[in-house]
Protein backbone atom coordinates (compact mmCIF):
# COMPACT_ATOMS: atom_id res chain seq x y z
CA UNK A 1 0.00 0.00 0.00
CA UNK A 2 1.29 3.43 -0.93
CA UNK A 3 1.96 5.89 1.89
CA UNK A 4 3.42 9.34 2.47
CA UNK A 5 6.44 9.36 4.76
CA UNK A 6 5.78 12.98 5.81
CA UNK A 7 1.99 13.40 5.47
CA UNK A 8 1.99 16.64 7.45
CA UNK A 9 3.47 18.46 4.43
CA UNK A 10 0.35 17.57 2.43
CA UNK A 11 -1.35 20.41 4.29
CA UNK A 12 0.61 22.71 1.98
CA UNK A 13 -1.78 21.65 -0.80
CA UNK A 14 -4.41 23.76 0.93
CA UNK A 15 -2.39 26.73 -0.33
CA UNK A 16 -3.45 26.02 -3.94
CA UNK A 17 -7.09 27.13 -3.46
CA UNK A 18 -5.73 30.24 -1.75
CA UNK A 19 -3.45 30.90 -4.75
CA UNK A 20 -6.45 30.54 -7.09
CA UNK A 21 -8.44 33.00 -4.99
CA UNK A 22 -5.60 35.53 -4.99
CA UNK A 23 -5.20 35.10 -8.74
CA UNK A 24 -8.89 35.84 -9.17
CA UNK A 25 -8.57 39.00 -7.08
CA UNK A 26 -5.54 40.02 -9.19
CA UNK A 27 -7.54 39.74 -12.42
CA UNK A 28 -10.34 41.84 -10.92
CA UNK A 29 -7.81 44.43 -9.73
CA UNK A 30 -6.24 44.61 -13.22
CA UNK A 31 -9.60 45.28 -14.85
CA UNK A 32 -10.41 48.04 -12.35
CA UNK A 33 -6.96 49.60 -12.84
CA UNK A 34 -7.38 49.67 -16.61
CA UNK A 35 -10.64 51.58 -16.19
CA UNK A 36 -9.04 54.06 -13.79
CA UNK A 37 -6.06 54.88 -16.05
CA UNK A 38 -8.12 56.53 -18.77
CA UNK A 39 -10.03 55.69 -21.91
CA UNK A 40 -10.50 51.91 -21.84
CA UNK A 41 -10.12 51.48 -25.63
CA UNK A 42 -6.88 53.48 -25.65
CA UNK A 43 -5.45 51.51 -22.75
CA UNK A 44 -6.38 48.21 -24.43
CA UNK A 45 -4.61 49.42 -27.56
CA UNK A 46 -1.47 50.18 -25.56
CA UNK A 47 -1.44 46.71 -23.99
CA UNK A 48 -2.48 44.90 -27.15
CA UNK A 49 0.66 42.77 -26.99
CA UNK A 50 -0.28 41.38 -23.59
CA UNK A 51 -1.74 37.84 -23.61
CA UNK A 52 -4.21 37.01 -20.78
CA UNK A 53 -4.13 33.35 -21.85
CA UNK A 54 -0.37 33.17 -21.37
CA UNK A 55 -0.67 34.94 -18.03
CA UNK A 56 -3.21 32.29 -16.95
CA UNK A 57 -0.98 29.51 -18.30
CA UNK A 58 2.02 30.80 -16.33
CA UNK A 59 -0.10 30.84 -13.16
CA UNK A 60 -1.17 27.24 -13.77
CA UNK A 61 2.48 26.27 -14.15
CA UNK A 62 3.50 27.94 -10.87
CA UNK A 63 0.54 26.43 -8.97
CA UNK A 64 1.33 23.00 -10.41
CA UNK A 65 4.99 23.30 -9.40
CA UNK A 66 3.90 24.29 -5.89
CA UNK A 67 1.61 21.25 -5.63
CA UNK A 68 4.27 18.89 -6.96
CA UNK A 69 6.79 20.27 -4.47
CA UNK A 70 4.36 19.62 -1.61
CA UNK A 71 3.91 16.04 -2.83
CA UNK A 72 7.67 15.69 -3.19
CA UNK A 73 8.56 16.71 0.36
CA UNK A 74 5.72 14.49 1.62
CA UNK A 75 7.61 11.64 -0.06
CA UNK A 76 5.25 9.12 -1.62
CA UNK A 77 6.51 5.60 -0.85
CA UNK A 78 5.69 2.06 -1.89
CA UNK A 79 6.53 -0.93 0.31
CA UNK A 80 9.24 -3.28 -0.78
CA UNK A 81 9.60 -6.84 0.33
CA UNK A 82 7.53 -7.91 3.36
CA UNK A 83 9.56 -9.68 6.02
CA UNK A 84 7.95 -11.94 8.59
CA UNK A 85 9.52 -11.43 12.03
CA UNK A 86 8.87 -13.75 14.96
CA UNK A 87 9.50 -12.57 18.48
CA UNK A 88 8.78 -13.86 21.95
CA UNK A 89 6.66 -11.71 24.20
CA UNK A 90 3.38 -11.14 25.98
CA UNK A 91 0.35 -8.94 25.38
CA UNK A 92 0.15 -5.89 27.64
CA UNK A 93 -2.92 -3.66 27.84
CA UNK A 94 -2.36 -0.33 29.57
CA UNK A 95 -5.42 1.33 31.13
CA UNK A 96 -4.65 4.99 31.79
CA UNK A 97 -6.87 7.23 33.92
CA UNK A 98 -7.32 10.65 32.26
CA UNK A 99 -10.02 12.02 34.59
CA UNK A 100 -9.66 15.57 35.92
CA UNK A 101 -8.51 14.29 39.30
CA UNK A 102 -5.34 13.20 37.49
CA UNK A 103 -4.50 16.89 37.07
CA UNK A 104 -3.89 17.16 40.82
CA UNK A 105 -0.38 18.34 41.59
CA UNK A 106 0.45 16.34 44.72
CA UNK A 107 3.11 14.73 42.47
CA UNK A 108 5.03 16.88 40.02
CA UNK A 109 4.24 18.15 37.48
CA UNK A 110 0.86 16.46 38.01
CA UNK A 111 -0.52 12.94 38.29
CA UNK A 112 -1.31 12.54 34.62
CA UNK A 113 2.05 13.78 33.36
CA UNK A 114 3.88 11.47 35.79
CA UNK A 115 1.72 8.59 34.60
CA UNK A 116 2.51 9.40 30.97
CA UNK A 117 6.24 9.50 31.76
CA UNK A 118 5.88 6.04 33.30
CA UNK A 119 4.01 4.63 30.30
CA UNK A 120 6.55 6.03 27.83
CA UNK A 121 9.43 4.43 29.71
CA UNK A 122 7.51 1.20 30.00
CA UNK A 123 6.86 1.14 26.24
CA UNK A 124 10.58 1.63 25.60
CA UNK A 125 11.35 -1.43 27.71
CA UNK A 126 8.63 -3.73 26.33
CA UNK A 127 10.49 -4.18 23.05
CA UNK A 128 9.23 -7.68 22.18
CA UNK A 129 5.70 -7.32 23.48
CA UNK A 130 2.45 -6.19 21.93
CA UNK A 131 0.96 -3.13 23.62
CA UNK A 132 -2.57 -1.73 23.65
CA UNK A 133 -3.97 1.41 25.27
CA UNK A 134 -7.30 2.20 26.92
CA UNK A 135 -8.09 5.71 28.17
CA UNK A 136 -10.85 6.18 30.72
CA UNK A 137 -12.61 8.73 32.88
CA UNK A 138 -16.43 8.71 32.96
CA UNK A 139 -16.28 6.44 29.91
CA UNK A 140 -13.58 4.12 28.64
CA UNK A 141 -12.27 3.96 25.07
CA UNK A 142 -9.92 1.62 23.25
CA UNK A 143 -7.39 4.19 22.08
CA UNK A 144 -5.10 1.66 20.42
CA UNK A 145 -5.50 -2.12 19.93
CA UNK A 146 -2.64 -4.51 20.62
CA UNK A 147 0.26 -3.71 18.32
CA UNK A 148 4.03 -3.92 18.03
CA UNK A 149 4.11 -0.35 16.69
CA UNK A 150 5.53 1.19 19.84
CA UNK A 151 6.15 4.57 18.18
CA UNK A 152 2.42 4.94 17.51
CA UNK A 153 1.67 3.89 21.09
CA UNK A 154 3.82 6.73 22.44
CA UNK A 155 2.03 9.24 20.22
CA UNK A 156 -1.33 8.21 21.69
CA UNK A 157 0.08 8.40 25.23
CA UNK A 158 1.61 11.84 24.77
CA UNK A 159 -1.66 13.31 23.47
CA UNK A 160 -3.80 11.82 26.25
CA UNK A 161 -5.64 14.38 28.40
CA UNK A 162 -8.99 14.84 30.17
CA UNK A 163 -10.27 16.19 26.84
CA UNK A 164 -9.74 12.70 25.36
CA UNK A 165 -12.72 11.48 27.41
CA UNK A 166 -15.18 14.37 27.91
CA UNK A 167 -17.42 12.42 30.34
CA UNK A 168 -15.99 12.70 33.82
CA UNK A 169 -15.81 10.01 36.50
CA UNK A 170 -13.63 6.91 36.97
CA UNK A 171 -15.06 3.80 35.31
CA UNK A 172 -12.25 1.38 36.13
CA UNK A 173 -14.53 -1.62 35.59
CA UNK A 174 -15.46 -0.53 32.08
CA UNK A 175 -11.78 0.11 31.24
CA UNK A 176 -10.83 -3.39 32.42
CA UNK A 177 -13.66 -4.92 30.39
CA UNK A 178 -12.39 -3.22 27.24
CA UNK A 179 -8.87 -4.46 28.01
CA UNK A 180 -10.23 -7.98 28.35
CA UNK A 181 -12.08 -7.75 25.03
CA UNK A 182 -8.90 -6.51 23.33
CA UNK A 183 -7.11 -9.78 24.08
CA UNK A 184 -7.49 -12.84 21.89
CA UNK A 185 -9.93 -15.36 23.35
CA UNK A 186 -7.73 -18.37 22.53
CA UNK A 187 -4.79 -17.80 24.85
CA UNK A 188 -5.24 -18.34 28.56
CA UNK A 189 -1.73 -17.09 29.23
CA UNK A 190 0.65 -14.36 28.05
CA UNK A 191 -1.80 -11.56 28.99
CA UNK A 192 -1.49 -8.75 31.52
CA UNK A 193 -3.19 -5.44 32.27
CA UNK A 194 -1.40 -2.44 33.80
CA UNK A 195 -3.92 -0.12 35.46
CA UNK A 196 -2.65 3.41 36.20
CA UNK A 197 -4.99 5.59 38.26
CA UNK A 198 -5.58 7.44 41.52
CA UNK A 199 -8.50 5.05 42.20
CA UNK A 200 -11.02 7.77 43.00
CA UNK A 201 -14.77 7.50 42.40
CA UNK A 202 -14.52 3.98 41.00
CA UNK A 203 -17.58 2.02 39.89
CA UNK A 204 -19.03 -0.70 42.15
CA UNK A 205 -18.73 -3.56 39.63
CA UNK A 206 -14.95 -3.27 39.37
CA UNK A 207 -14.10 -6.09 41.78
CA UNK A 208 -16.33 -8.64 40.05
CA UNK A 209 -14.83 -7.67 36.69
CA UNK A 210 -11.33 -8.22 38.09
CA UNK A 211 -12.43 -11.70 39.17
CA UNK A 212 -13.48 -12.41 35.59
CA UNK A 213 -10.06 -11.26 34.37
CA UNK A 214 -8.33 -13.58 36.80
CA UNK A 215 -10.48 -16.51 35.66
CA UNK A 216 -9.45 -15.72 32.07
CA UNK A 217 -5.79 -15.95 33.03
CA UNK A 218 -5.15 -12.21 32.84
CA UNK A 219 -2.84 -10.69 35.44
CA UNK A 220 -3.71 -7.24 36.76
CA UNK A 221 -0.98 -4.90 37.99
CA UNK A 222 -2.12 -1.63 39.55
CA UNK A 223 -0.10 1.58 39.87
CA UNK A 224 -1.28 4.31 42.21
CA UNK A 225 -0.59 7.91 41.23
CA UNK A 226 -0.88 10.65 43.86
CA UNK A 227 -0.77 10.81 47.65
CA UNK A 228 -3.12 9.61 50.37
CA UNK A 229 -3.20 13.12 51.85
CA UNK A 230 -4.31 14.47 48.49
CA UNK A 231 -4.62 17.97 47.12
CA UNK A 232 -7.01 20.21 45.18
CA UNK A 233 -7.81 19.76 41.48
CA UNK A 234 -6.99 22.82 39.35
CA UNK A 235 -9.32 23.77 36.51
CA UNK A 236 -7.23 23.57 33.28
CA UNK A 237 -8.91 26.73 31.93
CA UNK A 238 -9.27 29.07 34.92
CA UNK A 239 -6.64 27.56 37.21
CA UNK A 240 -9.06 27.73 40.13
CA UNK A 241 -9.62 24.74 42.41
CA UNK A 242 -12.53 22.45 41.61
CA UNK A 243 -15.59 22.75 43.89
CA UNK A 244 -18.48 20.40 44.57
CA UNK A 245 -22.15 21.26 44.11
CA UNK A 246 -22.25 22.85 47.58
CA UNK A 247 -19.33 25.13 46.76
CA UNK A 248 -16.73 23.30 48.85
CA UNK A 249 -13.22 22.85 47.46
CA UNK A 250 -12.69 19.24 46.35
CA UNK A 251 -9.62 17.43 47.70
CA UNK A 252 -8.55 14.45 45.59
CA UNK A 253 -6.82 11.58 47.41
CA UNK A 254 -5.16 8.41 46.22
CA UNK A 255 -7.31 5.37 47.07
CA UNK A 256 -4.37 3.09 47.76
CA UNK A 257 -6.29 0.41 49.70
CA UNK A 258 -8.71 -0.13 46.81
CA UNK A 259 -5.89 -0.49 44.26
CA UNK A 260 -4.10 -2.97 46.51
CA UNK A 261 -7.28 -5.05 46.73
CA UNK A 262 -7.64 -4.99 42.96
CA UNK A 263 -4.10 -6.24 42.37
CA UNK A 264 -4.53 -9.02 44.93
CA UNK A 265 -7.78 -10.13 43.33
CA UNK A 266 -6.14 -9.93 39.91
CA UNK A 267 -3.12 -12.03 40.97
CA UNK A 268 -0.83 -9.11 40.24
CA UNK A 269 1.11 -6.49 42.16
CA UNK A 270 0.52 -2.96 43.38
CA UNK A 271 3.09 -0.17 43.14
CA UNK A 272 2.92 3.42 44.32
CA UNK A 273 4.40 5.67 41.65
CA UNK A 274 7.21 7.40 43.49
CA UNK A 275 10.31 6.57 41.45
CA UNK A 276 9.45 6.05 37.78
CA UNK A 277 12.46 3.85 36.96
CA UNK A 278 11.88 1.60 39.95
CA UNK A 279 8.20 1.21 39.08
CA UNK A 280 9.05 0.34 35.47
CA UNK A 281 11.61 -2.23 36.64
CA UNK A 282 9.05 -3.80 38.95
CA UNK A 283 6.51 -4.18 36.13
CA UNK A 284 9.16 -5.56 33.78
CA UNK A 285 10.16 -8.18 36.34
CA UNK A 286 6.55 -9.33 36.51
CA UNK A 287 6.11 -9.35 32.72
CA UNK A 288 9.40 -11.13 32.08
CA UNK A 289 8.50 -13.82 34.59
CA UNK A 290 5.41 -14.73 32.56
CA UNK A 291 5.41 -17.50 30.00
CA UNK A 292 5.94 -15.89 26.61
CA UNK A 293 4.51 -16.79 23.23
CA UNK A 294 5.78 -16.36 19.70
CA UNK A 295 4.36 -13.21 18.11
CA UNK A 296 4.42 -12.94 14.31
CA UNK A 297 5.02 -9.40 13.13
CA UNK A 298 4.92 -8.18 9.54
CA UNK A 299 7.56 -5.53 9.04
CA UNK A 300 7.73 -3.50 5.84
CA UNK A 301 11.32 -2.99 4.75
CA UNK A 302 13.07 -1.07 2.00
CA UNK A 303 10.36 1.43 1.17
CA UNK A 304 10.84 2.87 -2.31
CA UNK A 305 10.62 6.66 -2.39
CA UNK A 306 9.32 8.70 -5.32
CA UNK A 307 9.92 12.24 -4.02
CA UNK A 308 12.63 12.92 -6.60
CA UNK A 309 10.23 12.56 -9.53
CA UNK A 310 7.84 15.15 -8.15
CA UNK A 311 10.66 17.57 -7.45
CA UNK A 312 12.28 17.07 -10.86
CA UNK A 313 9.00 17.76 -12.67
CA UNK A 314 8.40 20.82 -10.46
CA UNK A 315 11.88 22.14 -11.31
CA UNK A 316 11.32 21.59 -15.05
CA UNK A 317 8.02 23.46 -14.85
CA UNK A 318 9.61 26.42 -13.05
CA UNK A 319 12.47 26.60 -15.55
CA UNK A 320 9.98 26.46 -18.44
CA UNK A 321 7.98 29.27 -16.83
CA UNK A 322 11.04 31.52 -17.04
CA UNK A 323 11.13 31.18 -20.84
CA UNK A 324 7.43 31.81 -21.40
CA UNK A 325 6.56 35.43 -22.10
CA UNK A 326 3.27 37.07 -21.25
CA UNK A 327 3.31 38.75 -24.65
CA UNK A 328 1.40 37.47 -27.66
CA UNK A 329 3.28 35.73 -30.42
CA UNK A 330 4.02 38.15 -33.22
CA UNK A 331 3.76 36.70 -36.73
CA UNK A 332 5.45 38.32 -39.71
Amino acid sequence: MLRFENPLFLLALLGIPLMVLLFRFLLIWKKKTVKKIGDEKLVNLLIAGYSPKKFLFKFILVASAFGLTALGVSNLQAPGQIEQIQRQGVDVMIALDVSRSMLAEDVQPNRLERAKQLVNKLIDKLKNDRIGLVLFAGRAYLQMPLTTDHAAAKIYVNTASPASVPTQGTVIGEALTICNNAFGSKDKKFKTVVLITDGEDHDEKTMSIVQNLAESGILLHTIGVGTTTGTTIPDPVTGESKRDQEGNIVVSKLNEIFLQELSQQGHGTYRLLVNTDETVSSILDQVNSMEQKFITDQSMINYRSFFQWFLVVALIILVADLFISERKNVTA
